[in-house]
């Protein structure tokens, strides 16, 4: 498995929670199950009490992402910092269910946790992978969606560190209302334009009649 596959945990852990529109699909055991995706084996063994601790990890994940996507890369480590302290992990070689053409093992890094409960195993997974993403790509690589209301938690990996936002729908609606925003402002330049003119039409007609009423 990926190094790079354990950041994502911390993004779908954020993501759970849409807090403009006051959506949380975190409210149950089987939501934690689907966060873990493929690995079913650790998702079997989250209860009612994992909710509450799991809103709680995501809380402080997301504080990781606010304070990048500010720019206090001091702030972000240290809050990353904190959360590796908490929930370690113990680095081994793993080759399981990953073999090659000739049935030899794939060796990869596979990040053993050792939780006293699904949450903190879990933690540790999404904390270990961002900050594998933070040291090798930067700080300014975890973002948060521009597309207002959306503020979606997303790890840039373009070549030009272009992103902006957590999907191609986000980008897309984006787009779309600078699209229209700066119609309305072409739109109404021609109105302002005409009224201006008519302005200086009129006052210039006006200072025109007062010398001739001056002269009587």
């Amino acid at each position: 498995m990926e190094l790079a596959y354990y950041s994502d945990y911390a993004v779908r852990l954020v993501n759970s929670e849409d807090p403009a529109r006051g959506k949380d699909t975190l409210t149950s055991v089987e939501a934690i199950r689907e966060l873990f995706g493929g690995s079913q084996e650790a998702a079997r063994r989250a209860t009612d009490s994992d909710v509450t601790r799991f809103r709680s990890v995501r809380g402080r994940l997301r504080a990781v992402f606010e304070a990048a996507d500010s720019g206090d890369e001091s702030l972000a480590v240290n809050l990353l910092n904190a959360l590796l302290l908490e929930f370690p992990v113990s680095p081994q070689i793993s080759g399981h269910d990953h073999r090659d053409d000739s049935g030899r093992p794939l060796w990869h890094m596979h990040l053993a946790d050792h939780p006293s409960n699904v949450t903190a195993g879990y933690a540790a997974i999404a904390a270990m992978g961002l900050a594998f993403h933070l040291t090798e790509y930067g700080v300014d690589r975890l973002g948060l969606c521009e597309a207002a209301p959306c503020r979606n938690a997303y790890l840039d990996t373009s070549t030009n560190r272009s992103r902006r936002y957590c999907s191609d729908r986000c980008a897309t609606r984006a787009n779309v209302a600078a699209y229209r925003a700066r119609k309305r402002l072409e739109a109404d330049r021609p109105e302002k334009t005409g009224l201006a003119a008519d302005s200086t039409q009129r006052a210039s007609a006006s200072g025109e009649r007062r010398p001739a009423s001056g002269g009587r």
